[in-house]
């Protein structure tokens, strides 16, 4: 018999959106996780916000559903606002209600400069950081460090001269001009750099990220974001090493690119051991580091901070930042990270 077409004009539940998430869904443990960083950082939302006027979204808010952005590979805050619309998973994970009100997108546009100015999501890191050491899931003493090209949200027709005098036309004819950093600028995007990251590669505007990856799981014991230069790599990664703090001896797997007589004994007098992958030819890595096992094992785990920044690229959006300016890259780029640790500790058990 066929059935008579009847449909709901209206809707009245009496189950809630945490009856309706499954038990075993992965954003239980990191819901989990999230939640208890969020805690331990109550102090530090009370001092972003003044005691008088009208109350704010709760910062809490914000940060979760930043994180969906990312967890999810959503493109922009108005396609986030129109899943947490609608999407019953996403309303139970960032706290609101089957009720509550939608924020419009502009509210993270004009929160992101306190995030910025308060280093919240900087603490957000410390504070998942510190729940994976709770769990043994650091081992202190050995890491790897690299970094990767974030293409700049700015196109090469803005790459223009300096002096305003010498532009002309909209800059997309540059065929035979001579470009370079120090007679040109992005318009758009003056904190971009022109730079390619091997030989042979096309030159584009990018920022470079930095990651320092923990040995024994894979997780992101540091980061940052710098402008695109030629030493910006060993310089990130000698900073990356000082904000370990510690005085105990260190290992630190590295590619070809680091194989640099100062790096390598900035790293020694820091009391790291240099695990970097030799050249060819001129090598500063010599005999008495190569001879150890050690050697061997942290130049075969260092190739694993490559799908670090494959997920981050993938499915965190970094391939191409949607941001202008180094600050705003980089506390992307914070919260890109934070949301990969997450999902690394979800899998290595932690809930």
């Amino acid at each position: 018999m066929h059935g008579a077409k009847v449909e709901t004009q209206g809707l009245f539940s009496y189950v809630s959106p945490e009856q309706r998430v499954p038990q075993d869904h992965p954003l239980r443990a990191i819901r989990a996780i999230v939640d208890r960083s969020l805690a331990e950082m109550d102090s530090h939302f009370s001092t972003m916000y003044s005691s008088y006027g009208r109350p704010s979204i709760p910062p809490e808010f914000l940060l979760r559903a930043l994180l969906l952005q990312v967890f999810y590979s959503i493109r922009s805050e108005r396609q986030l606002m129109e899943q947490l619309n609608y999407n019953l998973l996403f309303r139970w994970f960032v706290g609101l209600g089957m009720d509550d009100e939608v924020w419009v997108p502009t509210v993270f546009t004009k929160n992101r400069d306190r995030l910025l100015d308060h280093g919240t999501v900087r603490e957000f890191f410390r504070s998942v950081l510190e729940q994976a050491r709770g769990q043994n899931l650091l081992s202190e003493e050995h890491f790897s460090v690299d970094g990767t090209l974030l293409e700049a949200w700015a196109s090469q027709k803005s790459f223009q001269p300096k002096d305003p005098e010498d532009r002309s036309g909209d800059g997309s004819d540059f065929r035979g001009q001579e470009r370079s950093n120090e007679t040109h600028a992005s318009v758009t995007d003056p904190d971009a750099r022109l730079y390619k990251k091997a030989p042979g590669e096309a030159s584009r505007l990018a920022y470079l990220g930095h990651v320092l990856m923990d040995n024994r799981h894979g997780l992101i014991a540091g980061e940052q974001v710098t402008t695109a230069d030629g030493t910006a790599e060993v310089d990130a990664a000698t900073q990356l090493v000082d904000d370990l703090g510690g005085n105990q001896r260190i290992t630190l797997g590295a590619d070809k690119g680091y194989d640099r007589h100062g790096f390598v004994q900035n790293l020694r007098d820091r009391n790291v051991t240099p695990h970097v992958a030799r050249k060819r030819k001129g090598s500063a890595i010599d005999g008495r580091t190569t001879r150890h096992a050690g050697y061997a094992m942290s130049i075969h785990v260092r190739r694993r901070i490559e799908s670090i920044f494959g997920w981050m690229k993938t499915v965190g959006g970094m391939r191409k930042t949607r941001f202008r300016g180094l600050e705003r890259v980089g506390l992307h780029f914070s919260l890109v990270t934070v949301a990969y640790n997450l999902v690394r500790m979800v899998r290595l058990g932690v809930a």
